[in-house]
């Protein structure tokens, strides 16, 4: 069985999803240009039994700054921000590997150095997985409407090797940063309301 980082609290309540490998970059200083469109197969891992995630290969530091943004979102706010970075109306804010990233408007919103960029690679991985992690639910019987991402996480994966061929009979490694992905989803729990005063007073005496 695949273990993640962390358990829900309450398990019958939440549903997982996990990409292994995927190859989509965990971090990118320089700019990822996509020169044609992937569609990767892949199966999230429903946890009723012991069912196991297929592995599939990704890249790593765009996919963290896009997961750090979707921390504790609710699900269908966070489908419609992965579409609106893909078609560039919003940005992903960049925090912690954040050199050489430009500035831009829309990154103000959310952070006050502004530096963020559009990591579409990145965004419809987990987009991906989203849908798989809410078709999971609907299986366990949850209400998707009251869905919200309780635990994402992402974990640099063991480099790829390749090669470039240089001049002079030189070869450099020409290395790629996958990475795994994995995250929760869980049903908002409602509010327990607060006693009054004069019955909790009552209840002492």
């Amino acid at each position: 069985m695949v273990k993640y980082s962390t358990e829900p609290v309450n398990p019958t309540k939440s549903a997982k999803a996990m990409g292994r490998d995927l190859r989509v970059h965990f971090k990118m200083l320089g700019y990822l240009v996509v020169t044609r469109t992937e569609k990767v197969q892949y199966d999230a891992d429903i946890f009723l039994n012991n069912d196991i995630p297929i592995e599939i290969i990704g890249c790593q530091l765009n996919t963290r700054e896009t997961a750090f943004a979707l921390r504790k979102l609710p699900l269908t706010k966070a489908k419609r921000y992965l579409e609106d970075v893909i078609a560039h109306k919003q940005a992903i804010p960049f925090r912690r590997y954040c050199g050489g990233v430009g500035r831009t408007a829309q990154a103000k919103n959310r952070q006050p150095n502004g530096q963020g960029r559009w990591p579409a690679k990145s965004a419809r991985f987990i987009l991906d997985l989203l849908k798989n992690a809410e078709s999971n639910a609907e299986v366990k019987g949850l209400d998707v409407d009251t869905l919200h991402i309780s635990h994402i996480q992402v974990n640099q994966a063991q480099k790829q090797r390749r090669r470039t061929y240089r001049a002079h009979g030189r070869i450099n490694p020409y290395m790629s940063s996958p990475c795994h992905i994995e995250l929760i989803l869980s049903e908002k729990e409602e509010p327990v309301k607060k006693e009054a005063e004069s019955q909790i007073a009552t209840r002492k005496a």
